[in-house]
């Protein structure tokens, strides 16, 4: 079981525009730089919990609940709340009012404490008229009040409520999903999802109990709040007047022949699916020719399933769509191929086959968010490896065992 390209697990090194991987094969340890592009500012997760600026073309390596980190692939998206860290910008009725300077995510000092005078249907609320998919996020700690909840003004008024106490979903309703993500130190970050055809402001309210809307003296900690167009959220994109566009991240490779098994290996790739419906598939991985897409494999989720295809001269060998919904969470996906024998193992467990013949043509490009960068990754990568045989079935269940 000799890697041929061994990417992550917990070794990572990257600086400006580039990411290494290793071959391992024989345990002769041989540098393969990935190159790695994003035409911007992005936020990570470092070490110590904190939310971090890094630079444009810098590789994310982010340690969100995991020791080990994780490269940051994402979309692009807009945050278009101007004042994301500034709440003291935003309207409130009469009732409501914050104070600036707390102690926020990872130790940052720049959260605020969102009181409430025990009138009901107090609220911080920001007016713009963003519409289809919608994604509303925002960083929330209990104080002297357990729970916050997140509110879209218009169309079907999506409302959800969240358990700051114990890091829990509340009530959801008028269309509106929700989730919540532990951050350290009592802090989650609270997401609002739904479609939108006609959004007059974004809400928070903080309260006492599920389904209500204030009404009791006391405040939350709130911080760093977003509104993207998108089934999912992504990391945190800072705003100081406008809205803020952060670019999508491009990871690919150019590779020789026998990294890349011709006439047979596997591909494997560890990765956490969070839960996009986009109409375009998130690519996990797509290895093809030298530029061109007349014969490659590849494997990503479309629409909250797992799907895994190869082309080869041109004609599509297989093009498999998991009937099974993904639920949220970890992935170790394996694809081996060989002609009249590959079989796909997710989390250990077989999940497709085809006895296919084929010749196999040149793989030689990798490409971890999708063909030119055009079907990007909504997801973050563990690791990924390659090897130039095709692993036996065995092999195939060890290596994905979750």
């Amino acid at each position: 079981m000799s890697n041929t390209l061994k990417f992550g697990n917990g070794e990572w090194y990257g600086k400006e525009g580039t990411i290494l991987a290793y071959n391992s094969e024989n345990n002769n340890y041989k540098p393969l730089p990935f190159n790695f592009e994003r035409d911007s500012v992005a936020t990570r997760v470092n070490k110590q919990g904190l939310i971090e600026t890094v630079g444009a073309d810098q590789p994310r390596i982010d340690y969100l609940n995991d020791s080990n980190g994780a490269l940051l692939l994402e979309p692009s998206r807009t945050n278009s709340l101007p004042y994301s860290s500034n709440f003291s910008t935003w309207s409130a009725t009469g009732g409501a009012s914050v104070v600036g300077n707390k102690l926020g995510v990872g130790g940052s000092n720049d959260a605020f404490e969102f009181f409430s005078d025990g009138t009901a249907n107090t609220r911080l609320y920001y007016s713009l008229s963003n519409t289809g998919e919608l994604s509303f996020s925002v960083f929330a700690k209990k104080n002297t009040l357990d729970y916050i909840a997140l509110y879209g003004n218009g169309g079907s008024n999506p409302r959800v409520w969240f358990n700051l106490a114990n890091g829990t979903l509340g009530n959801q309703e008028g269309a509106g999903t929700g989730s919540i993500e532990s951050y350290g130190n009592g802090w989650y970050r609270c997401t609002m999802n739904w479609n939108s055809a006609s959004l007059v402001n974004v809400r928070i309210y903080n309260s006492n109990e599920n389904d209500v809307f204030g009404g009791t003296t006391g405040s939350v900690y709130i911080q760093y709040a977003q509104l993207e167009e998108g089934s999912y959220a992504t990391s945190y994109i800072p705003t100081q007047g406008s809205a803020v566009t952060r670019l999508s991240d491009v990871c690919s490779q150019t590779v020789t022949d026998g990294v890349i098994g011709q006439t047979e290996g596997t591909v494997y790739a560890d990765v956490n699916f969070v839960g996009s419906t986009e109409a375009i598939t998130n690519q996990i991985f797509f290895l093809r020719e030298q530029g061109s897409n007349n014969g490659y494999l590849f494997a990503g989720f479309y629409q909250g399933k797992l799907n895994c295809g190869m082309r080869v001269g041109g004609s599509l060998l297989f093009d498999a769509f998991f009937s099974s919904a993904l639920t949220k969470g970890r992935y170790k996906i394996a694809i081996a191929y060989k002609s009249g024998d590959t079989k796909i193992y997710v989390n250990g467990v077989q999940t497709g086959f085809k006895n296919n013949s084929f010749g196999l043509t040149n793989f030689a490009e990798i490409l971890l968010t999708g063909s030119a960068g055009t079907n990007q990754l909504g997801d973050i990568n563990r690791e990924f490896k390659l090897y130039n045989t095709r692993l036996t079935d065995q092999e195939l269940a060890a290596l994905t065992q979750v």
